[in-house]
């Protein structure tokens, strides 16, 4: 707990066996009240692993999903359980769990009710071994990105993020993608109804064991990206009625 407020890690998962236990050790578990991992149908000993660490609500999609149909799992069963900030913590050990407090208490404290762990600022993404062509196409999608959307970050793609339970519940987050496009989608919905986020400069590894996606699927998710943030602009002018810019 946190000001008594309850802190819930979700951990979407995806043949995550080898790195999973490298994760946990590093979550301060004197902060975070539960933990929920969702197994999208891994071909490995994930979801059994996971049980064995000591996690407390383990999901397992039979098929699978995809990244976003693993989140709106993982952010349903959050809220569920009475998450009142929630993080979301890939269990392939490239972000850091050490920055979990620093997030918990910027939500804590009403300073922010979003808050996203940035490879960027600092400069660790090129450090930790992101690859240049991915360096080079977030920078040139997250500069598109804030001028369409008119917002101000470092990077739109991170996967280290955390959120009020307010904020969950005012964004509807289940009608997104469930593709890699729903972290963009997701942003989109944030700042269209105006919440703030922070960000934190976040250490980054990349190595074998650790989740990425290929060229191909790279210039996929570029183009969703780039969808995304035309039909923010077009929502704010008043021309996209899209169902993800409702309230739920």
């Amino acid at each position: 707990m946190y000001n008594g407020k309850k802190v819930v890690v979700v951990l979407p998962a995806y043949n995550a066996a080898l790195t999973l236990e490298r994760t946990l050790k590093e979550v301060d578990m004197n902060l975070v009240d539960a933990l929920i991992l969702c197994d999208d149908a891994s071909k490995d000993n994930t979801a059994e692993l996971a049980r064995n660490l000591g996690v407390h609500h383990v999901i397992v999609h039979e098929k699978n999903k995809g990244y976003g149909g693993n989140q709106k799992s993982l952010y349903n069963k959050a809220l569920e359980i009475g998450g009142d900030i929630v993080i979301m913590l890939h269990p392939d050990y490239q972000y850091t769990p050490k920055l979990i407090p620093t997030m918990v208490n910027i939500i804590g404290e009403g300073l922010y009710p979003v808050v996203l762990g940035s490879r960027i600022l600092g400069g660790g993404a090129r450090r930790g071994g992101m690859p240049l062509y991915k360096y080079v196409f977030n920078r040139m999608l997250t500069a598109t990105q804030n001028f369409l959307v008119s917002y101000k970050l470092s990077e739109y793609h991170t996967g280290y993020r955390a959120f009020s339970k307010e904020v969950l519940e005012g964004i509807n987050f289940n009608a997104n993608s469930d593709d890699f496009v729903f972290d963009n989608e997701m942003l989109s919905q944030i700042i269209y109804h105006k919440y703030h986020i922070a960000e934190v400069t976040c250490p980054t590894k990349y190595f074998d064991e650790a989740s990425s996606i290929n060229f191909r699927r790279s210039v996929t998710y570029g183009l969703g990206v780039l969808r995304v943030s035309l039909g923010h602009l077009f929502a704010k002018l008043g021309l996209n009625k899209s169902v993800l810019y409702k309230k739920p």
